[in-house]
């Protein structure tokens, strides 16, 4: 079953955040890895401001069918959570980082 389709997250973006996570593992420089988080930022603002968009030609009654306000919605939600997670994860990094006696 191909679940893109219900869910609107294409391997790209799976493979955008794969790749993210293999730049973590493998001996990158620092910038890469920061440059990686902007993009996944700057995908998850480009996201929010679809589903926005959707809900204003809705409510404008220029959209007919919600569906697609609700797929808009779904992928800015989901993009949220996982930027979200990664955030966590690194304020969790840097407490830790800070909290080693040297």
């Amino acid at each position: 079953m191909n679940i893109a389709s219900l869910t609107g997250i294409t391997s790209d973006y799976l493979n955008t955040i794969a790749s993210q996570k293999q730049l973590v593992n493998t001996e990158e420089d620092f910038q890469s890895i920061l440059d990686a988080a902007v993009n996944m930022l700057n995908e998850t603002n480009q996201l929010e401001h679809n589903a926005t968009a959707a809900e204003l030609e809705f409510s404008l009654g220029l959209a007919d069918n919600p569906h697609d306000m609700q797929v808009a919605a779904s992928k800015a939600l989901t993009a949220i959570q996982y930027t979200t997670a990664v955030r966590d994860k690194i304020l969790e990094a840097y407490r830790e980082i800070m909290n080693m006696q040297i």
